[in-house]
């Protein structure tokens, strides 16, 4: 680091680059200060760091249990579809992620033959649902590929009118929106809401799962049982972050209400469906300079979805000064 202290090199390098994507986050000093040299057994310094990481995460949803992987969100919820789903399942419809539940459930079904049927239905129509017995719903809250928002509270309510489990993909939504307690289960992962590096990601839940699947790495209960290597690292990097989470929020919320009134002209979701992270404008957003990464989802859209994590590394301190750095 040429001698640099951690707040130096941590301000050089968010300086190096402005970020408008869905997450990983602006670097945080407090990603590096919970680094270290660390194992998943024999390491008295590294369990203790991780009860505390398992501890407040359950706590923020309020599930009785956590199942911690190294690997992609998408992985949790290829271990949440193989482990909690059986009978008839429906997908709500919002986008290029929730075509990814549809996938992973129907992959589920031919592999582990728990499943009778999967089912999808789009967001606007949930409330048509009729005369149907659903064992598990399962729901983006917040879909980046289009910058939507549907409650949590919303989905519940849907849920318990056919007495179905709920089960969200919270990647996008974990650490920034509420209602995840009222979720049987949620997955995320360490990088977006929650300000951590890559690398990690979970799965919660109050009930363990009865289904007995035959895969090692799918299988949730070798996870919680830690028989293959844990995301130390990524753990790591979120033990100084979340002593400062609610802090470190701050800069998001400042940043979604700026863009909204910057951009109000072409906004397009109502309030009720505008999520934190992101804001869909039926706009092309443009930067000004070389060293702006503006977000480019895997679908294609007419206008621009911008994500709000480009200043958490500025705390409550952030004003929205990143916004300067796009045009219209």
């Amino acid at each position: 680091m040429n001698n640099l202290t951690i707040k130096n090199f941590v301000a050089r390098q968010n300086k190096s680059k402005k970020l408008f994507t869905a997450g990983p986050a602006s670097l945080l000093e407090e990603n590096l200060l919970g680094l270290r040299p660390c194992f998943g057994r024999g390491d008295p310094d590294y369990i203790k760091i991780e009860n505390y990481v398992l501890k407040k995460l359950k706590s923020m949803s309020k599930h009785k249990y956590i199942a911690r992987m190294q690997g992609s969100g998408s992985l949790a919820l290829e271990i949440v579809a193989s482990n909690f789903f059986y009978g008839n399942i429906l997908i709500i419809d919002t986008g290029y992620y929730s075509d990814r539940l549809h996938l992973l459930a129907t992959n589920a079904k031919k592999n582990f033959k728990k499943i009778k049927k999967v089912e999808k239905i789009e967001w606007q129509n949930i409330d048509k649902i009729r005369n149907k017995k659903y064992e598990w719903i399962w729901a983006c809250p917040t879909e980046t590929s289009v910058g939507l928002k549907l409650p949590i509270s919303k989905l519940k309510k849907i849920s318990n009118k056919f007495r179905s489990k709920l089960a969200l993909d919270a990647t996008a939504s974990f650490g920034l929106e509420k209602g995840h307690d009222l979720a049987d289960v949620i997955s995320y992962s360490s990088c977006k809401g929650l300000f951590g590096l890559t690398g990690a990601s979970f799965v919660a839940f109050n009930k363990k799962p009865k289904l007995n699947i035959s895969s090692f790495y799918l299988n949730i209960f070798n996870h919680l049982n830690k028989k293959m290597t844990g995301p130390y690292h990524s753990i790591c990097s979120l033990y100084e972050v979340l002593k400062k989470h609610n802090k470190i929020k701050k800069s998001v919320i400042k940043n979604k209400k700026i863009f909204i009134k910057k951009m109000k002209k072409w906004v397009t979701f109502s309030n009720e469906n505008q999520p934190l992270l992101c804001t869909y404008v039926n706009k092309k957003i443009k930067k000004n300079k070389k060293n702006v990464i503006l977000y480019e989802p895997r679908n294609k859209l007419e206008g621009s979805v911008v994500c709000h994590l480009g200043e958490v590394h500025l705390r409550d301190k952030s004003y929205g000064n990143i916004l300067n750095f796009i045009k219209t």
